[in-house]
């Protein structure tokens, strides 16, 4: 059960914010030409696959990645575990199953109208990251 904190419906709301905007691009190097040296678009990190830019005013980031050929939003959630299980009880399904990921843990459900949702959480942290920016 979420608890009790304000708002329409009395419950916390699942989504806290979103973590990330990720695009799929062919060329690492040519979208960070592109977003950064174009755009202007701060280089966060950086590693084989993927390229995390800050998005001014928030502290969402940009992703620009090069494993899937789609585009998605990742919603940040306090615990994966819990909220694949609330998501459930309440009319989603999920998609794939809780994993872990560098940060956290991830998992893909989908609402009962078929809206694919990536939620996440950092529960082992953020990123760390040479002066350059590349992951460690």
């Amino acid at each position: 059960m979420v608890e009790s904190r304000g708002g329409g419906s009395g419950l916390k709301p699942l989504l806290q914010k979103v973590d990330c905007v990720q695009l799929s691009v062919a060329d690492l190097d040519a979208a960070l030409k592109f977003y950064r040296d174009t755009l202007g678009h701060e280089l966060i990190w950086r590693n084989d696959h993927a390229i995390g830019l800050r998005l001014p005013g928030s502290d969402a980031e940009l992703v620009l990645q090069t494993e899937r050929p789609y585009s998605e939003v990742d919603w940040l959630v306090d615990s994966v575990d819990a909220a694949a299980a609330h998501f459930v009880s309440a009319g989603g399904r999920v998609e794939v199953f809780p994993f872990d990921i560098k940060i956290g843990r991830c998992v893909i459900v989908r609402d009962p109208w078929g809206n694919r949702l990536v939620l996440l959480d950092m529960s082992k942290g953020p990123l760390k990251t040479d002066t350059t920016g590349r992951v460690t």
